[in-house]
């Protein structure tokens, strides 16, 4: 089963900012009924990586990096931290 890291924005008191509320890449809104994007959020399905943040492109290229490690499969990145190039 593939892992998954959903994005999702938040408001300043914690509320989830719906998709539909579009916003600046500062996070002001765009939607007149929306307070602005105060952070972005993903937590992984894997149940061990989480990550809350106020810049979205962060999130996101952290969320990619984890998501890659998954990808890899756990005997790849057992080997490569247990791989020993000693001169």
């Amino acid at each position: 089963m593939p892992f998954h890291a959903p994005l999702t924005n938040h408001h300043a008191d914690g509320t989830l900012c719906p998709a539909d509320h579009k916003h600046t890449s500062s996070g002001k809104p765009l939607h007149a009924d929306c307070p602005g994007r105060s952070y972005t959020q993903a937590v992984c399905s894997c149940g061990s990586w989480e990550m809350k943040q106020r810049g979205k492109g962060y999130v996101n290229e952290c969320r990619k990096r984890h998501l890659a490690g998954h990808a890899q499969g756990p005997k790849v990145a057992l080997r490569d931290l247990l791989r020993l190039d000693a001169p």
